[in-house]
């Protein structure tokens, strides 16, 4: 499940996506487009600009804006910064541990096809795409 982190996220780069040519995006702007807390919008977007995806700039004129155009940002990078992996299943996720029943797994094949699944559509969703 994608939390409410996630989402926002998704959110915030769609709104700073479609207000980049204004410059720096303030937060309270955002945060009032999009009704949802200036205060949990900081955490979301610190956790953004620590991972690269956004620049912050302090004080007047000061807000956000992206690093590089939409259409160089797919949502799967952009979920899986935040949410951390979006594995179907434990041991599918990249850090997983190799699983002992893999060989005989009956579901293996499954989750596999349901995860690639998904990870294609995330990843090949950009920001472009959702603000067209």
């Amino acid at each position: 499940m994608i939390s409410t982190k996630g989402r926002y996220a998704i959110r915030v780069m769609i709104d700073i996506s479609e207000q980049r040519s204004n410059g720096y995006i303030p937060l309270k702007d955002i945060a009032e487009r999009q009704g949802i807390s200036k205060k949990y919008l900081e955490i979301i977007t610190k956790e953004l600009v620590r991972k690269g995806f956004l620049e912050g700039l302090n004080g007047r004129g000061g807000g956000y804006k992206l690093c590089r155009p939409p259409e160089k940002y797919s949502v799967g990078e952009i979920l899986e910064s935040l949410e951390g992996s979006m594995a179907a299943v434990a041991c599918l996720a990249k850090d997983a541990t190799p699983c002992p029943r893999a060989p005989i797994c009956k579901t293996l094949p499954m989750w596999t096809e349901y995860d690639d699944m998904t990870h294609d559509f995330f990843y090949k969703k950009t920001l472009a795409d959702l603000i067209k």
